[in-house]
């Protein structure tokens, strides 16, 4: 993190906890003694399998953002993310499109707390566990949910997306 804002005062921090709160969870974003930019990375930190991570990756679908809430075990298959939308081509955002859409970097991108909703699919495999793990804002950032609460929260769609 590049500014003097704690990460647990961090506006993106308190916008992601805002939504939870809005929503009726009883979940908030807890920061981590380090960075945690990858699935592997964060779920070292928390002890957890890397299925129970959910990489927030935006990606551009003809123009328009769409928001893809995929387990740390999957690479999301474009092409079939692209026929599932109805979009000609499906590529991964730039970081500038990143930041622009949802207000975060790459690396810290949480599911909720964006200026605006983006369209949302989550990951049908993150339904197999208990509890998931999402990023809260900032890379030193993340919250435990449920898949049930991720597409609750996000108005995501559950979807196949490896």
């Amino acid at each position: 993190m590049t500014s003097d804002v704690s990460p647990a005062a961090h506006p993106n921090v308190t916008a992601v906890n805002d939504v939870l709160t809005a929503f009726g969870s009883r979940n908030r974003v807890r920061i981590l003694p380090g960075e945690a930019r990858t699935a592997a990375a964060a779920a070292e930190a928390l002890g957890v399998t890397v299925g129970q991570i959910a990489n927030s990756l935006v990606f551009d679908a003809d123009g328009v953002p769409l928001l893809v809430l995929a387990s740390g075990e999957h690479r999301v298959d474009t092409t079939m993310i692209a026929a599932l939308c109805e979009v000609a081509t499906v590529r991964r955002a730039t970081p500038d499109f990143v930041r622009d859409v949802t207000g975060q970097a790459i690396g810290g991108v949480a599911p909720v707390g964006h200026p605006n909703r983006l369209r949302t699919l989550v990951d049908v495999a993150l339904a197999r566990y208990e509890t998931v793990w999402a990023a809260g804002g900032v890379p030193h950032a993340v919250f435990p949910t449920t898949y049930d609460e991720l597409l609750r929260i996000t108005g995501g769609v559950a979807a196949e997306v490896a």
